[in-house]
């Protein structure tokens, strides 16, 4: 298991690459964005942990350009920035994790292990259908009455845990740990904030809204 670690900070690079090391993964250092970018683009790693604030380019710059080119590598995303506005703006690049600095670093193998499990998941190119919506999980699009929608990443994984589990009510719950991964703060109003980003782009103009809240249980995706 091979990962790709972007860290400026020397102290901390070595602390994880050494710890990573004695659970036997492979690390590839790279202090600074740019070397970081073309490493991940000229090699191949089963995940990405990179810092946000980088010299060169930004983490929000980086994991951009991989998920750009490698949409399917995971990335995990470091920084001492841990608002909700900022880890919107991480998982908006394209992040599947974000952790906030100082961590215990059992906590950063528990949610690499994850990452590589779910990454492990093997979707086969099926095309789902509720009412007039359709989600192509293998060219990861998504149209509604025939209109092209566009979406970020994580908005696409939300919507296509909602088309997947349609007529299902899931809790918020549920969905933090299928999206957003182990140990996801509880007291922030995320999912909610990604709910109303879908509804605005899943519903809006339409009579009929898909994405319904069940009241004190959670949010389903049904049709009439």
């Amino acid at each position: 298991m091979t990962i790709l670690l972007v860290e400026d900070e020397p102290k901390v690079a070595e602390f994880i690459k050494k710890g990573l090391q004695e659970q036997q993964y492979l690390v590839e250092l790279a202090y600074d964005g740019i070397l970081g970018k073309s490493l991940a683009m000229n090699n191949e790693y089963d995940m990405v942990i990179l810092d946000l604030i980088l010299p060169g380019m930004n983490g929000i710059e980086l994991c951009s350009e991989i998920k750009n080119l490698k949409p399917d590598l995971p990335v995990l995303m470091l920084t001492a920035l841990g608002t909700v506005k900022d880890k919107v703006h991480g998982l908006e690049s394209g992040a599947d994790d974000y952790m906030v600095k100082p961590f215990h670093f059992e906590e950063l193998l528990a949610r690499i292990k994850v990452l590589i499990r779910r990454q492990k998941l093997v979707f086969p190119s099926l095309v789902y259908k509720v009412a007039d919506l359709e989600v192509d999980s293998y060219r990861k699009t998504a149209n509604r009455a025939g209109k092209e929608i566009s979406l970020t990443a994580r908005e696409f994984s939300l919507l296509e845990l909602l088309v997947t589990n349609k007529n299902r009510v899931l809790s918020r719950t549920q969905i933090a740990e299928a999206i957003w991964g182990i140990n996801y703060d509880r007291g922030t109003n995320l999912i909610d904030v990604y709910i109303n980003y879908l509804r605005s782009k899943i519903d809006k103009g339409f009579e009929y809204p898909l994405i319904q809240t069940v009241i004190g249980m959670g949010y389903v995706l049904k049709s009439k």
